[in-house]
């Protein structure tokens, strides 16, 4: 959320919506390591290029998935990248001790290996 009361209303309910999971919980949000949950054990900051989540999303859609469509996908979400992370609340950056994944070129199968070694690293038991 843009607006500063609305941004800090949502962090509240995340906030205590975690709380008392003895076990943890996985949280996905664009500032979820820097502003909700900063001394969260594991941060995983995900990013792919503008290209590969338009097709992964025109992919999830279903059906043919033609250039002008995949292009209009495209700019739609590097676009939405760009207001997140040049908003003055809460701006969509990794955090400082996030491990930084570029999936554009792994499949979801590595992706989940990598998060889970980082995961077995930094937690105990």
């Amino acid at each position: 959320a843009a607006i500063r009361e609305v941004r800090h209303w949502v962090n509240v309910q995340q906030r205590e919506a975690v709380l008392g999971h003895p076990r943890g919980v996985v949280v996905d949000g664009r500032d979820i390591g820097t502003v909700v949950f900063p001394d969260a054990p594991v941060k995983v900051f995900l990013t792919a290029s503008p290209a590969e989540r338009a097709r992964r999303r025109l992919a999830q859609r279903g059906g043919r998935i033609d250039p002008d469509q995949l292009r209009r996908e495209a700019e739609t979400l590097a676009a939405r990248d760009h207001a997140d992370a040049t908003r003055p609340v809460a701006p969509m950056k990794p955090a400082a001790d996030a491990l930084l994944l570029d999936t554009t070129r792994i499949d979801l199968e590595e992706q989940v290996r990598q998060v889970l070694a980082l995961a077995r690293e930094r937690l105990p038991g």
